[in-house]
């Protein structure tokens, strides 16, 4: 990306965004090898070039380069940084900040190959020394190239010193590990011309610039792998992404690497079992007397290991195995010894290395309680009674009142049903036996 970069420049075009490469002998060329370039030349010739004969080129292929048309980024550490200048009237001028938003900035970083906006500041990367954009943008954030969003003119008549956009863009997606458990860990492949690759190299430059553009942390171990297909590379070990690096069109054995952060990182979280913590504004907030319980937990990725938790600012430790991927350290009784930070420290041996990761900071801070906790054990406890009486009440009453509503309807049908007879006796009889019927009545 080097040679990439001062092909770009010379051209007076953008950002070097994507390389391939084609055979020499199908289209008749001859070719030149280029040593090595720092990426600071303003013409290819300015490299250094391999004396030979004429049209030499190891492997035979010719090198082809992209060059974004008409952005790029300037003064910054890689390829994904720097000051925005667009191309304007066959020269750069930079862009204020008023004028540039987050959708501007997903369609730049998406036209010179890189991936999602991180940062976005103004003078982040000085101001540089050619005039500023005269318009605005006005980016749906969706656009391929910046050339494809509207513009409009600017509402700001001014761009003050220090407002030049300074955008950093996050890395490609193009560099994975595979096969190890972890993002962190596993063989190393490159998607490359339009597919995934495994990455044939040799040296711990390599493995140091995929855990730097994967966010990895440090190399731990670097080990040649099974295969030998793929592409070969070769780095100097500060590049911030692969395809920095430089290509080697012959085989070497795949790499295998393993990063410092191949832990996730931890959870940390409070928890009581008789409702004596609050949120307060810098955290949660426990009242004297309370038990409590911090729980440490991790994503199922690797086997047993165990928590340290931590209480920062004395010499406090405690530790447990890790068992389903948590530990939960009981604290009987809180006061104001208990006050302070606590952190969740995950260690692990795996691939013959110690791992560890950090969780958050948990904030604790311990409170006076409303009524003292042993007032507050008796009316729990007294709730509880009360509710389970009110809840047996409730469940026979309305047997009770069944059986009752039951009996006096059964009384209710026999009296109708006695009456009913005795109707029917009076009128089937004379006076006489009416009189002596009432009487039995």
């Amino acid at each position: 990306m080097r040679e990439n970069k001062v092909v770009c420049r010379e051209l007076d075009c953008g950002n070097p965004v994507s390389v391939s490469r084609g055979h020499l002998i199908e289209d008749g060329r001859g070719g030149v090898r280029l040593l090595r370039c720092s990426g600071d030349e303003s013409s290819i010739r300015q490299c250094d070039i391999r004396r030979g004969r004429p049209g030499f080129c190891d492997g035979e292929y010719y090198h082809h380069v992209t060059c974004s048309e008409s952005v790029r980024l300037v003064d910054g550490a890689g390829l994904c940084s720097g000051r925005v200048e667009v191309k304007s009237n066959q020269s750069w001028a930079s862009v204020c900040e008023a004028d540039f938003d987050r959708q501007d900035a997903e369609v730049v970083c998406r036209d010179v190959g890189c991936g999602a906006p991180a940062a976005l500041q103004g003078g982040l990367y000085g101001e540089g020394e050619g005039q500023t954009w005269d318009k605005e943008f006005q980016c749906k954030g969706k656009e391929s190239l910046l050339l494809d969003c509207d513009t409009s003119d600017r509402k700001h008549n001014t761009c003050l010193p220090g407002n030049a956009v300074g955008l950093t863009c996050s890395e490609p997606d193009d560099v994975r590990l595979v096969g190890g458990g972890s993002r962190c860990a596993g063989g190393v492949e490159w998607y490359y011309q339009g597919e995934w690759r495994t990455v044939g190299a040799d040296d711990w430059d390599v493995a140091a610039v995929v855990c730097r553009q994967l966010g990895c942390g440090s190399t731990v171990s670097a080990l040649p792998g099974n295969t030998t297909r793929g592409v070969g590379v070769y780095c100097d070990g500060d590049e911030s992404a692969l395809r920095e690096c430089r290509r080697r069109y012959y085989l070497l054995p795949g790499l295998t690497v393993i990063c410092s952060d191949l832990l996730v990182q931890p959870d940390i979280f409070l928890t009581d079992p008789m409702g004596g913590v609050s949120r307060g504004h810098q955290g949660p907030e426990m009242f004297r007397g309370y038990n409590f319980t911090i729980t440490c937990s991790t994503q199922p990725h690797y086997p047993g290991g165990s928590f340290l938790l931590t209480f920062t600012g004395s010499n406090r430790t405690q530790t447990q195995p890790a068992v389903n991927h948590s530990a939960a350290f009981l604290f009987p009784a809180a006061d104001d010894s208990h006050q302070g930070n606590y952190i969740c420290v995950y260690d692990n041996y795996v691939f013959s290395h110690n791992f560890s990761s950090e969780s958050e900071l948990l904030s604790l801070t311990i409170t006076a309680s409303p009524l003292p906790a042993f007032i507050i054990r008796h009316v729990v406890v007294l709730l509880i009674l009360l509710t389970s009486i009110i809840t047996s009440y409730l469940y026979y009453k309305p047997t009770r009142r069944q059986k009752r509503v039951n009996r006096v309807s059964s009384m209710d049908l026999y009296v109708n049903a006695m009456e009913m007879v005795s109707l029917s006796s009076r009128s089937e009889a004379g006076p006489g036996e009416e009189r002596a019927a009432q009487g039995t009545e």
